[in-house]
């Protein structure tokens, strides 16, 4: 794994997704940040997400393709995201162990990793879908 010199952004762009659950944008990311690095850039932000997930401090999570969202927490555990609002919310699940064991049933090697990513609607967007 890579190890990386500090960088006082870098570190602040970690404690800002140490300190959120709600799974934020490169994007929302810069816009927390502002105030503290005004002339920290926005590919200063994706340089050093992409490092951070390189190094396995954080997790990218797959959306609808539109913007990628990330996560501090690297333990594995479920997703879901909204395909309408964009929004992406952890699924609590006690244990994945019998998805490892169903999907090694079917590949021709070791499974170590998995990201399990569901997608949907949430409950607010299907209500609003429902009230129109």
């Amino acid at each position: 794994m890579k190890t990386l010199n500090y960088s006082r952004q870098r570190e602040a762009i970690y404690n800002f997704l140490l300190g959120t659950k709600k799974h934020p944008t490169a994007e929302m990311i810069y816009q927390g940040l502002q105030a503290d690095f005004p002339k920290m850039s926005i590919a200063t932000v994706y340089r050093n997400l992409s490092l951070l997930e390189e190094t396995g401090r954080i997790q990218k999570i797959p959306s609808n393709g539109i913007k990628e969202h990330y996560d501090a927490n690297v333990d594995e555990h479920p997703h879901f995201v909204c395909k309408c609002c964009d929004r992406v919310f952890d699924l609590e699940m006690d244990n994945l162990d019998f998805l490892k064991t169903l999907a090694n049933q079917r590949v021709d090697g070791e499974i170590e990793r998995c990201q399990l990513v569901f997608y949907g609607k949430c409950k607010g967007c299907k209500e609003n879908d429902n009230n129109s």
